[in-house]
Formats: structure tokens, sequence, C-alpha cells
């Protein structure tokens, strides 16, 4: 069953709410160069997210080829 792009941006928002949880409670916990190197982190995770976000979309409005 294909994945509905309501279901990808629901998913997408859970996942973007349970980040910004994640970085807030980073916060108290980690000394500054930490919390640079965390965010760091966050950032390159961010943009894969948006990557692969976008290669999902181009494969759902793509044609099948197994057809």
């Amino acid at each position: 069953m294909p994945t509905t792009m309501s279901t990808m941006s629901s998913s997408v928002s859970e996942c973007e709410s349970h980040v910004n949880l994640v970085k807030k409670l980073t916060k108290a916990y980690y000394q500054d160069d930490q919390q640079v190197k965390f965010m760091n982190l966050q950032a390159e995770i961010d943009s894969l997210l948006e990557k692969l976000q976008s290669l999902k979309s181009e494969k759902v409005e793509a044609p099948s080829d197994k057809e």
C-alpha cells in the first residue's frame, strides 16, 4: 500500500515536534562544545530528512516501471 502525502506530512510533523523537544532538552544537559556538535549533527539530520522526503515524493509522482 503506497504511503500518501498526508501520511508522510503527519510523520514529518511528528518527527519535527520530537526534534524540537530533543533540542530543548539537550540544551539543559550538554556543555557548549557538545551543544555545537549536537546542533551540527541535527542540521545534517534535517538536511538528510529533507532529501529523503524529496526522493519519496519524486518516487510517488514517477510512473511505475513494473507495469
